[in-house]
């Protein structure tokens, strides 16, 4: 008898769209739904209970710097205690915190909560993302990064309009309740999937303290933080900005942007794929910078909709290009710790835009943030630039 195929071996390696993947994009898609739809309402929530911008920026980071701190955490667990604990355990803090914040009577208390959801959050997060690229055949680990990250596309199409309209309607204990339904939805979903197990090297997992992130995933990593910073101060502040301007385009905005992000989704993975990092960074990150000038410009609801688009054009293509190079060198034990790297640069580029953001639009008005924003795309260019010529 010959040697049984692996399971990476089968007929199916290049399928992307097996069960398990599509219960993943599911229950992603219901965590950034949920996200989606408290982003433009937390601020609402933080000025009905007597916050400023500072206010603002402080709810907003808390929640991403612990995020932050608990990502390396989360992906030695996800090799050392199993994919499916460590995903399940993060969707149930996010549903208990989430579901509780309309019961917050103080930013103090909401602060505190923000913690326990940023937690959530890390883990939920970090595992998903890893369990996505288990299921993703390497050969296409592009394309397929760019089809999961869609779930969280599809979300923001609809889930910041959708929550401002709900908040319209709804108290916010009854707004802050749905949107933990939908992360309890999320573990029901998850708890069908059939994980992968976790590899057994001849080189066992390190359980060093100082281990905390994977090297090979630094570069790409480090771009990606200069890139979120942007998004620290279009999802925090920019309901706040047109309401200042008389604008009455924002929900539009969010469904443009969206829109941008699913259709360059479609095709920028397979030029990852057939061409890599260097055909997709410089002209996404340029699209980005000229939309950040546009909203610092902002003369109407139609530079609003242009900046949508060109935001969303050049994050979609980036965001998971960036994610798959930082997953293209790891070890396939390494994996998670890649993708916690990974976001965790990715939430302290948006917590750290967030407090920024906060300080600056509170001292010198909105439009400062989106001329700093794009300062911040700009060093990133650099950023590439050099990592690049060290690479030769």
């Amino acid at each position: 008898m010959g040697v049984p195929l692996l399971k990476e071996e089968l007929p199916v390696v290049n399928k992307i769209w097996s069960r398990d993947f599509i219960m993943i994009f599911l229950a992603n898609f219901f965590v950034f739904l949920s996200f989606q739809i408290t982003s433009p309402t937390l601020p609402l929530f933080v000025k009905e209970l007597g916050g400023n911008e500072r206010y603002i920026g402080l709810v907003a980071g808390m929640f991403l710097f612990s995020a932050l701190i608990v990502r390396p955490f989360a992906g030695q667990a996800l090799e050392i205690k199993g994919r499916r604990f460590v995903f399940l355990f993060g969707l149930a803090l996010l549903a208990v915190s989430i579901g509780s914040f309309g019961f917050m009577m103080s930013i103090f208390l909401l602060c505190a909560i923000r913690i326990v959801q940023g937690i959530g959050w890390g883990y939920a997060t970090t595992a998903s993302g890893t369990i996505a690229s288990d299921l993703i055949p390497a050969k296409r680990r592009g394309e397929g990064m760019g089809y999961f990250t869609l779930s969280g596309n599809l979300a923001m199409a609809f889930g910041p309009s959708f929550g401002l309209f709900l908040a319209d309607v709804l108290t916010f204990q009854h707004l802050f309740l749905f949107c933990g339904v939908l992360i309890l939805a999320a573990w029901i979903m998850a708890s069908t999937i059939t994980y992968k197990k976790v590899d057994h090297v001849p080189a066992p997992v390190s359980t060093n303290r100082n281990d905390i992130y994977e090297k090979s995933a630094v570069a790409p990593s480090v771009l990606v933080f200069f890139i979120t910073v942007t998004f620290g101060g279009t999802a925090t502040f920019l309901p706040l900005y047109t309401i200042e301007k008389g604008l009455t385009g924002i929900q539009g905005y969010f469904f443009l942007y969206a829109l941008a992000l699913i259709f360059t989704r479609m095709f920028a993975g397979k030029i990852y794929d057939q061409k890599g990092h260097q055909a997709v960074f410089i002209p996404s990150t340029v699209f980005i910078a000229v939309a950040m000038l546009l909203l610092a410009w902002l003369p109407s609801n139609m530079i609003l909709y242009l900046a949508a688009i060109l935001y969303g054009i050049g994050f979609g293509a980036v965001q998971p290009a960036l994610q798959a190079w930082s997953l293209e060198h790891a070890a396939r034990n390494r994996k998670g710790m890649a993708n916690a790297t990974f976001y965790s640069f990715f939430d302290l580029g948006i917590g750290f835009g967030a407090i920024l953001f906060g300080q600056i639009g509170y001292l010198f008005g909105y439009i400062s943030i989106y001329i700093m924003a794009a300062v911040s795309v700009g060093i990133s260019i650099v950023a590439y630039v050099w990592i690049l010529r060290k690479m030769k």
